[in-house]
């Protein structure tokens, strides 16, 4: 029986689908090693801050304005250099009057873990930005130190611009490169970012985060994807990873659930995200409210240029039509539920990165851990950012809890107590760092439901609460709470950004000493960026930022408190000294056999 006509076609094209298939499976399976992204190596010489620190060169004589990217070198800025390490020794501040610990030894190593925080992953073509309100602000307020209340001007406010936005992705993985060559020669029991993963809670800006974490291909570009085949920081590249071995948690920040970290997301702020013009609006931080005044426009970076030149910024009045983008809805604006959910979709540990521990569907991002089940230290990781819906017309950078934030951590700090355990507390805002009225500091609001001296006072009635770890400022602010007794005292640790001068993250080494007191060994390490690489330009591009703008954060001391230090480069290490309670010490001495 002779085939009919049709299954004779049937077969030939079944045939030459098997081979176009074939010849595309191949060439797709050839091609994917030889046309994967490549990534980018850091440095083999790999150091923290007491062995080598980064140092600015002083300060050009001509000025220039932030944006003139392209006059950095010409002028100048950006140059820098190696200096030697940093060791601010001993602190007791919050001991005995008299001790000294001269004789003391380290006897068991409790915890070694690192913070990274404020990376703040930037989608720069996204035409939902505030980038023309650093230029606004610039010429008026650089003569300034601070404002009447003690806030840092906001020409300094590098969220809304920088030219470090080009390669905040590449800074992370730099980072993410040189926690895992740390972690090699002493392995850390885990790591935790303290917040501020986006700029300004974009779908886009997350997974960039999340994937340089699980060291997938990065494509840093949006909408059109200009530059994406010829400028470095457009190019698709392979990040890294980090260690499977190392598991990440993470906290919550103002910039992962507000406009900009500042400015709560409605509906129609959330349509700007994925539209194709360039967002409108007024000089919100002069006043929140005038969100609605569509007197800028507030520019974008263009991916075609090498400088990442700032279009489609100024003055409403000045253009002839409304600025455009090429939409894209993976800039949407996330929800505080959405947020939460992304870390479930991570293929490093553990699942969920902390969320998995609540209901993150209920956009509560407070939980506990226990690092090591064998040693007796409880992480609390608090989110203290403002609620989208408070109704707050002020910038939204205040510290807050809510009833139910607040009753969590009460109950937290108990349990720690009564079971036990040393307690420290991770939220991405400090506290009494900020004169009152500061943006940054704790919220004076009646909806707080703690005030900031009530909650130093709770804090101090647990003497096994150790340290409070924070970012939110981008300083490495270290602060000593003293109690009415040294037990009841507490340190707190600022982690600086990894966008921002000095571009850091933070080492923590929890030891038992050999009199029964615990010793905080902290240190900052400059990701080892190497050179030539697009990390590397991001690094001259924050010193050339800190120069320009000279906020003089890390020489002043705003509040006048005593135990904040000067950090001249931009570092400080110290050892940080902690009373242990009787009953903790008895605890202490029976786990491991100490006298």
């Amino acid at each position: 029986m002779k085939p009919s006509h049709e299954f004779k076609n049937w077969c030939l094209i079944f045939l030459a689908g098997m081979l176009i298939f074939s010849l595309t499976g191949y060439s797709l399976c050839s091609a994917g090693p030889k046309d994967q992204p490549k990534g980018y190596p850091i440095a083999s010489d790999v150091l923290t801050t007491r062995q080598k620190t980064i140092v600015p060169a002083p300060t050009p004589s001509t000025k220039i304005s932030l944006h003139e990217v392209s006059k950095y070198d010409q002028y100048g800025y950006g140059v820098w250099k190696d200096g030697k390490g940093i060791d601010d020794g001993k602190r007791t501040d919050i001991m005995p009057a008299g001790y000294t610990g001269a004789s003391v030894t380290r006897k068991v190593r409790l915890l070694n873990f690192f913070t990274i925080s404020d990376i703040h992953i930037t989608d720069k073509e996204s035409p939902s930005q505030l980038i023309y309100l650093q230029q606004l602000y610039y010429p008026d307020l650089l003569p300034a130190p601070f404002d009447k209340l003690g806030n840092y001007p906001w020409s300094w406010e590098t969220s809304v611009y920088s030219p470090v936005m080009l390669y905040t992705t590449h800074v992370l993985d730099a980072a993410v490169q040189t926690v895992n060559a740390i972690h090699k020669k002493d392995p850390f029991d885990f790591g935790i970012s303290l917040g501020d993963t986006c700029n300004s809670t974009q779908y886009n800006e997350l997974r960039w985060y999340i994937d340089v974490l699980d060291g997938k291909v990065i494509t840093p570009s949006s909408g059109a994807h200009a530059g994406a085949d010829s400028i470095d920081y457009q190019k698709p590249y392979k990040a890294a990873g980090l260690d499977r071995t190392i598991p990440w948690y993470q906290a919550m920040g103002n910039h992962d659930h507000f406009l900009i970290g500042s400015i709560p997301v409605n509906e129609s702020l959330r349509k700007s995200y994925i539209s194709d013009t360039v967002f409108a609006t007024g000089d919100v931080l002069l006043n929140p409210r005038n969100i609605n005044k569509p007197d800028y426009y507030m520019g974008v970076l263009d991916g075609s240029t090498p400088y990442g030149t700032i279009i489609g910024a100024g003055p409403v009045g000045k253009f002839s039509s409304p600025p455009k983008v090429v939409s894209d809805p993976n800039r949407r604006s996330l929800l505080r539920t959405e947020w939460m959910q992304e870390f479930f979709k991570s293929s490093s540990n553990p699942v969920g990165h902390g969320f998995n521990l609540v209901d993150a569907r209920n956009g509560f991002a407070c939980y506990s851990f226990v690092p090591k089940s064998t040693v007796p230290v409880k992480i609390i990781v608090l989110d203290d950012t403002q609620r989208e819906d408070d109704g707050s017309a002020d910038i939204h950078g205040h510290g807050f809890l809510d009833k139910a934030r607040y009753d969590w951590l009460k109950k937290e700090l108990a349990d720690g107590q009564a079971a036990g355990q040393l307690m420290i507390i991770a939220a991405h805002i400090p506290i009494g760092v900020e004169k009152p009225g500061s943006e940054l500091g704790w919220w004076t609001d009646p909806q707080n439901a703690v005030s900031l001296p009530g909650l130093v006072t709770e804090l101090q009635k647990h003497p096994n609460f150790i340290l409070w770890v924070a970012g939110h400022r981008h300083t490495n602010v270290v602060k000593a709470f003293p109690g009415t007794a040294p037990e009841n005292g507490f340190w707190q640790v600022e982690t600086s950004s990894l966008r921002d001068f000095p571009q850091q993250f933070r080492t923590f080494e929890i030891y038992l000493n050999s009199d029964n007191t615990v010793s905080i060994i902290m240190t900052n390490v400059d990701p080892a960026v190497k050179e030539g690489t697009p990390a590397a330009k991001s690094r001259s591009y924050a010193v050339a930022t800190q120069q320009i703008i000279n906020n003089n954060v890390f020489t002043s001391n705003p509040t006048s408190d005593p135990s904040i230090k000067p950090m001249p480069t931009g570092s400080y290490n110290a050892e940080l000294v902690k009373k242990l309670s009787p009953e903790m010490t008895l605890k202490m001495q029976k786990v491991y056999g100490t006298k």
